[in-house]
């Protein structure tokens, strides 16, 4: 979703590009626990059901697609010109001037970040708990209820995300330097 939308946006404006523009605006500017609710509570009003880890997925896939996005699009527009019209000179149609020119650098630039948002979103699915669906932060809560130990389980469901959060950079960032050359 993140890659294939930042060309509607950047370019000139079109019924497509106001219609995402408008979803990238409304998912960064609600709370994410209203974009859950609103899944998990408003669209089964219009027919669409679907099971408390499936509504929390959809909250998280949808969320973090309108936030990678912007950092997509952001590290296309700051491509210098000259590299469009050195892929036109090339004989290049514009769509692989996009993927063989432009998407390759961009990607360096932006990669840390899409690694920054990918641990956001992985850190909000404590949210989904609202929802009665199952994660870490509903198990500490639930064990917390029954020992009545707060700060020793709180201290722990913070060192397993800790934990998780560093994990996931770490791995996200090698295959980063792997595979795309990213130096961050």
């Amino acid at each position: 979703m993140a890659f294939s939308a930042p060309p509607f946006r950047s370019g000139r404006p079109t019924w497509f590009s106001r219609i995402w523009g408008g979803y990238v605006e409304l998912i960064r500017n609600t709370p994410f626990v209203v974009q859950l609710f609103f899944i998990v509570f408003g669209l089964p009003n219009l027919g669409l059901k679907m099971t408390a880890g499936e509504a929390a997925l959809l909250a998280m896939v949808v969320n973090l697609g309108a936030y990678s996005t912007e950092i997509v699009r952001a590290g296309i527009q700051v491509t210098p010109k000259g590299q469009w019209e050195a892929g036109r000179v090339l004989g290049l149609t514009r769509t692989q001037t996009f993927i063989q020119v432009i998407l390759p650098p961009a990607l360096q630039r932006i990669y840390p970040a899409l690694v920054s948002q990918c641990i956001i979103v992985m850190l909000g699915s404590s949210v989904v708990s609202q929802v009665s669906y199952e994660e870490l932060t509903f198990a500490a809560n639930l064990i917390q209820s029954r020992t009545f130990l707060s700060f020793e389980v709180y201290l722990v469901t913070t060192g397993i995300y800790l934990t998780l959060s560093i994990t996931m950079r770490q791995l996200l960032l090698a295959a980063g330097r792997k595979w795309l050359g990213v130096q961050a």
